[in-house]
């Protein structure tokens, strides 16, 4: 009864407080905060949200949705609160129709002569750029800001698509005094509610009202003192980890019932009637005049293979993601190039048209979140892959990758989980694992040469995954690509080549010529094996308790060799110690061997992951293993002059 007694009583003044807190009233602007000097949450941060304010309204009247935005922010050091500093207003458009502005107002508010001075951000500061096909973006920046400066901004923006309510983050780097979400809408119109993580709303509101002349549900979750999210290393998306809230229309009521949320079936069925999606996979015509020779003489898996280098090697992804088609895939056929809905609908098209049991899966990229599996919605959903089902289970493809095979994907698709669109049977959740492993083979072929300075070659391959992640990384920009060799070494290396090698490798190859490597002791020269190799911190180095899983691209395997010529003249004082050590599972293990043939120096660095991912508890083995690396590879040598 006691036990009974306190839940009551705590449930009570939780629902007391949510009565007494007003929603939507910013407090008037203060003078004092900007007097401030620093955050009380946190004393390091360079910013600090003073008050923000998320409102969403559906229009009774309209069923126009309002996104309402008020922000007031200190600034505390402006060098380091750069994202502040510039606004971004994304708009979405499609068939005809599209988001506006309806209003905005900014300011900057500075201390001058102990009174509080306003600068306004005018018109003539904000431009628009087109981002995408579907997207523009509104853009300013904030006049005036000072170490001290107060920003403050409202916006709304009026969207004909109340189908889907953005997500917010509740959590974000920046320590709040306080944060609110607001959604509001008609009665007659229901939402699912979405809301993730860890943090507890010190006031939550939501009942049924009679607001803006109608009966309306609202919900409304008011946050105190929120200290900055914390980002770990290793998090492939650290949104996954952080509180936040979204909303997708669950239904409406105008004279009948219309679902919109529901099952993944239904989702299913619904796509396999849209023309964008399943009247393009009954375009069969299409695959049977694009079929490479020869596929009717092949076994199942060559034929699969088979067809994937074809459509992999004829189309060109135009790196617009995408459930749906956009202009077709006739026109995909026609112009060899289109969004990544038409390049793998069309994979499935041509497998099933070669006998094969093929359907599409959907997923959600890693940059995109996970999928919320309890709340089945088409939302979260934004890449199509193929998927084959064979007596050994399901192999995935994903053609608008050049270097990707079967089951091997680009980083950005493994997401844990995708949803599996049969034709014939029920839409089936698979479990999505990267399985094969990645290499990266480090390479030094180098000489000390009679002057004391050090010359050579250097050549970095990474097959699978990693390869994939440098070829895109070289595809964006290849200058700044090669740039972040000299810059993370501090190296100044010359003739840098880098391309895709015929088996799908990455390799970058490069010479070098250093002064700097080696440091003279009377007639002895003190010198690191590893050169620049060396792994010069613990990337494990986090002091707190891991809160989070601990992810990678793929299992990997990372070997640094480095082949040293000894001048002539010259002995070894004594060669590094070798070290391996190796967890007792076998999923973690590193060597390091250093051995002399003749006038050469060989030193061996292997480190080897079993695994993709790997639960939080690892993280003490990953940091020791990582600390008696950096202590193998910190070693250094002496050459003594005979």
């Amino acid at each position: 009864m006691k036990k009974l007694l306190t839940a009551f009583v705590v449930v009570s003044s939780v629902f007391i407080n949510a009565q007494k807190h007003e929603f939507l009233t910013p407090p008037k602007f203060n003078d004092a905060d900007l007097s401030k000097q620093k955050s009380q949450l946190d004393e390091n941060a360079p910013a600090e949200i003073l008050y923000k304010s998320t409102h969403f309204l559906v229009d009774n009247a309209t069923n126009q949705l309002h996104k309402r935005y008020h922000y007031r922010v200190k600034i505390y050091n402006k060098d380091k609160a750069e994202h502040w500093l510039n606004l971004e207003i994304p708009l979405y458009m499609s068939g005809g129709n599209q988001e506006t502005i309806a209003k905005i107002k900014a300011f900057t508010y500075n201390l001058e002569n102990g009174a509080a001075v306003s600068t306004k951000v005018e018109k003539s500061s904000k431009y628009k750029s087109k981002e995408s096909k579907y997207i523009s973006i509104t853009k300013f920046a904030f006049p005036n800001v000072k170490d001290g400066s107060v920003i403050e901004y409202e916006y709304e923006v009026l969207s004909p698509y109340q189908y889907v309510i953005p997500e917010v983050l509740i959590e974000s780097n920046t320590p709040s005094l306080y944060t609110e979400y607001i959604l509001d809408a008609p009665s007659n119109i229901s939402y699912n509610i979405n809301y993730t993580g860890d943090l507890t709303p010190n006031h939550r509101v939501v009942d049924e009202r009679y607001m803006y002349g109608t009966n309306y549900k609202t919900y409304r979750f008011g946050y105190e003192n929120l200290k900055g999210f914390k980002s770990e290393k290793f998090v492939k998306n650290d949104n996954n980890h952080r509180t936040k809230i979204s909303a997708e229309l669950h239904s409406t009521f105008f004279r009948e019932l219309k679902l919109y949320s529901s099952s993944w079936d239904q989702i299913k069925q619904r796509l396999y009637e849209h023309e964008h999606f399943g009247s393009e996979l009954k375009k069969t015509k299409l695959a049977k005049e694009n079929m490479p020779a020869g596929i009717d003489f092949k076994k199942d898996q060559e034929k699969a293979d088979a067809i994937f280098r074809h459509v992999q090697n004829m189309f060109t992804w135009n790196k617009d993601r995408g459930v749906y088609t956009e202009d077709g895939i006739k026109k995909l056929v026609e112009t060899k190039t289109g969004n990544a809905a038409e390049i793998n609908l069309f994979l499935v098209m041509m497998l099933r048209e070669a006998g094969l049991k093929a359907d599409p899966m959907l997923i959600s990229t890693v940059d995109n979140g996970i999928i919320n599996l309890a709340s089945p919605n088409i939302s979260n959903m934004n890449f199509v892959l193929a998927a084959i089902e064979s007596e050994r289970g399901y192999h995935i493809y994903d053609a608008t990758s050049k270097q990707s095979s079967m089951d091997e994907l680009p980083p950005r698709d493994w997401n844990q989980f995708g949803i599996l669109l049969s034709s014939k049977d029920k839409a089936k959740q698979l479990q999505m694992i990267n399985g094969k492993s990645s290499f990266t083979y480090l390479t030094v072929k180098a000489k000390i040469n009679e002057d004391g300075s050090i010359s050579g070659s250097y050549s970095d391959k990474d097959t699978g995954s990693y390869a994939m992640f440098a070829k895109d990384s070289y595809d964006e920009n290849a200058e700044k690509y090669k740039k972040l060799y000299k810059d993370n070494f501090t190296m100044d290396f010359t003739n840098i080549d880098s391309k895709i090698l015929d088996n799908g490798d990455f390799e970058s190859i490069m010479s070098f010529n250093s002064e700097n490597l080696i440091d003279r002791v009377g007639k002895k020269m003190i010198i690191n094996p590893m050169l620049f190799l060396n792994k010069t911190s613990n990337e494990f180095d986090q002091t707190e308790e891991r809160k989070y899983p601990i992810d990678f691209i793929s299992p990997f395997t990372r070997i640094k060799k480095v082949s040293l010529e000894i001048p002539e003249g010259y002995t070894v004082e004594e060669l590094p110690k070798s070290k391996k050590i190796t967890t007792d599972d076998k999923e973690i293990e590193y060597s390091y061997v250093a051995e002399q043939k003749g006038n050469i120096l060989e030193i061996i660095s292997t480190t080897k992951v079993a695994s993709a991912d790997y639960p939080k508890e690892y993280y003490p083995a990953f940091k020791q293993i990582w600390s008696v690396a950096s202590k193998s590879e910190n070693q250094v040598i002496s050459l003594i002059k005979k």
